[in-house]
């Protein structure tokens, strides 16, 4: 019988990019696509308190379990924190999608950009790495950088100037860190277009995502 994974978007770009993942990296698996492209704009207005979308959140994540998700993804690093919130309250398992990230990036470097189009989640990102150092009791520095710009494009249909500011960001924050996290799923196809020699300084979340989906529905 195929596994069910239910994958909660903020945006419909994040759609076809982790359905493409999914079916990858797991295989037979039945994809659920559950989409609300009214949270970011919220958070853009209320300075990003997810609180005010918890419970909005909360019932798609248990509209999820009612479906039969054997796991829940959480696309949006904007709202990862609410994972937390929602877990014990389903039966459910539900992955972050930057967990994994975080995880690796704080094992691999001491000197970490991050890198975000949106505030709303460049902060988080941030709130997560630094919760992952002090857990492992590590001295990392962090240089952030907001393309806003970028994601203005992003919105306003110009894929091409979106992807083209970004890149030129990415690759001049590379040369100042070690390693550089893209805290948005969206962002890892700017970095495939990147030379494999550029790619090794970049880690995004969609993959490392996928791998705990993949381990979870093992289980």
């Amino acid at each position: 019988m195929k596994k069910k994974l239910a994958i909660i978007h903020t945006t419909p770009v994040t759609i076809e990019p982790l359905k493409d993942l999914a079916n990858k990296m797991i295989g037979e698996c039945e994809i659920i696509n559950l989409v609300d492209d009214s949270i970011l704009p919220q958070l853009g207005k209320n300075g990003g308190n997810v609180q005010e979308i918890a419970d909005r959140w909360e019932g798609y994540a248990k509209v999820a379990e009612q479906l039969g998700a054997d796991c829940i993804l959480n696309a949006c690093s904007s709202i990862g924190e609410l994972v937390a919130f929602t877990q014990p309250k389903i039966a459910t398992p539900i992955i972050r999608i930057d967990d994994a990230m975080a995880e690796f990036a704080i094992n691999s470097a001491e000197k970490i950009g991050v890198a975000a189009t949106l505030e709303t989640t460049l902060k988080p990102t941030l709130e997560l790495l630094k919760q992952k150092a002090a857990q492992k009791q590590k001295n990392v520095e962090f240089e952030p950088i907001l393309v806003s710009l970028a994601y203005q494009k992003l919105i306003a249909n110009d894929k091409e100037g979106h992807d083209l500011d970004l890149s030129v960001a990415l690759r001049e924050l590379a040369k100042k860190v070690d390693i550089v996290v893209l805290a948005q799923a969206s962002m890892a196809r700017v970095v495939s277009s990147f030379t494999p020699d550029e790619q090794r300084h970049f880690v995004t979340s969609p993959e490392l995502g996928m791998e705990a989906v993949k381990r979870t529905l093992k289980n």
